[in-house]
């Protein structure tokens, strides 16, 4: 017997250990680490940054060790100008070169240099695209966890009712036992009771199904057991003239477009490069020799460095490089279109979510009161029926007010909520 102590401990320390508690700061450091979607982005965003190099863009020579070998076996025939000539069968010729070969493209009409240049808005678009992805699965941790937190809240309510329902089974039986209330008020109550029983076991599913959703955007498996809070912060009083101030600034969606309009505007300069004069250099130490079995020359070899540059001046494209220039030009103005619509829309995004926002205050604020007064007005029906004063029916209506109020008053903070996050998201505050 002394014994079982000691087992109760160690097993409420596993069960403590087991249930690992987390606040949303948490939960944020965690996704970061091991979010997919966040890993997956970032690598895009290293493959830009990988490929932004001088070699890349053009800029730098290459150097090869090249080699060949070739062997041949031919009939051969010669006619000399003496009149004398030469007939050899199964003349073999083995030939073989080896070198060291430099190639660099000296000027290309300014091409490298604005290549370089778009590799390096490509990367900062990376980047971009990072912390729009960053941003975006931030969001939805953050509506995870709250909605969990909202579930929770939901259960609470339920249970809540689940005693209230209780009372009035008790209050029927005692009252039909003493034959001052009906079998059938009796009845509804134990009905009543088994559909909220219903109801809790439903909802402790959906708080299940919300946990395995919120582990699997932290990159955690779905058995692990997490504590979340059962509060809903709601402390946040949006400054509206700083968050317009910080959109153009801070809005991925923004940064994005007025980046992709550099990228187009450096490919319309890269695409004008085709009408300009290319020289390119080449160098190399070579050596080759080449034995032949028959004939005036048996053997000749060769050693030493070469040089040479090679001068291309564009005259006549069929109007290739006019047509990829008018391309680039309509791209270009594309990208502007397309900023232009996104600030827009994210201008249009903000203004709602702020009405939103109010429109959530407002709601939360009216239905805190509705809440108060409905609940005691359930408590009233419930003492009413106690001493017989009221029906069974009038209490199931007063049950079914506190539930629904209690409902809506839970959406409208995490609705609240939402906007507040979304609010964050939108410049970048997450």
């Amino acid at each position: 017997m002394k014994r079982l102590p000691i087992i109760f401990l160690a097993f409420l320390c596993t069960t403590v250990h087991a249930q690992k508690a987390i606040t949303v700061d948490d939960a944020i450091s965690i996704a970061l680490k091991n979010n997919f979607d966040i890993l997956v982005s970032r690598n895009d965003a290293d493959v830009a940054k990988v490929n932004n190099t001088a070699g890349n863009a053009g800029m730098l020579p290459t150097v090869a060790i090249t080699g060949t070998g070739n062997y041949g076996l031919n009939n051969t025939t010669q006619k000399l100008s003496s009149g004398v000539e030469n007939t050899n069968n199964s003349v073999s010729t083995t030939a073989l070169s080896a070198g060291a070969q430099l190639n660099w493209n000296l000027f290309d009409g300014g091409k490298m240099f604005v290549t370089k240049n778009k590799l390096n808005e490509i990367q900062a678009l990376g980047e971009i695209q990072y912390k729009d992805k960053v941003m975006q699965t931030l969001f939805e941790v953050i509506a995870a966890y709250y909605d969990v937190v909202k579930q929770k809240q939901q259960l609470n309510s339920i249970n809540e009712a689940l005693n209230y329902n209780r009372d009035r089974v008790t209050i029927a039986q005692a009252g039909f036992n003493a034959g001052s209330m009906m079998k059938s008020d009796l009845l509804q109550a134990r009905m009543d009771l088994n559909l909220t029983t219903e109801s809790r076991i439903s909802q402790q599913y959906a708080i299940e199904a919300g946990l395995k959703y919120f582990n699997q955007l932290l990159g955690k498996s779905a058995e692990d057991q997490l504590s979340i809070a059962d509060s809903i912060p709601l402390n946040y009083t949006p400054d509206k003239a700083d968050l317009f101030q910080k959109l153009n600034s801070s809005n991925t969606s923004i940064l994005s477009f007025q980046k992709q309009i550099d990228i187009a505007q450096l490919a319309l300069k890269e695409s004008r490069t085709a009408y300009l004069p290319t020289f390119s250099l080449k160098a190399g130490y070579y050596a080759s020799q080449t034995v032949n079995s028959a004939g005036s020359t048996l053997r000749s070899s060769s050693l030493g460095p070469q040089i040479g540059g090679t001068l291309v001046v564009p005259i006549y494209s069929a109007g290739e490089n006019k047509r990829k220039e008018n391309v680039a030009r309509i791209q270009a103005q594309t990208a502007e279109y397309d900023l232009q619509n996104i600030k827009l829309q994210v201008n249009t995004q903000l203004l709602n979510t702020l009405t939103e926002f109010e429109n959530q205050q407002e709601l939360l604020k009216i239905e805190t009161e509705n809440n108060e007064l409905a609940k005691e007005n359930l408590q009233i029906s419930i003492d009413r029926l106690k001493h017989g004063q009221t029906t069974s029916l009038e209490v199931r209506r007063a049950q079914d007010d506190y539930v629904q109020s209690s409902t809506r008053l839970i959406n409208f903070r995490y609705a609240l909520k939402l906007a507040e996050t979304k609010l964050k998201q939108m410049v970048s505050g997450l």
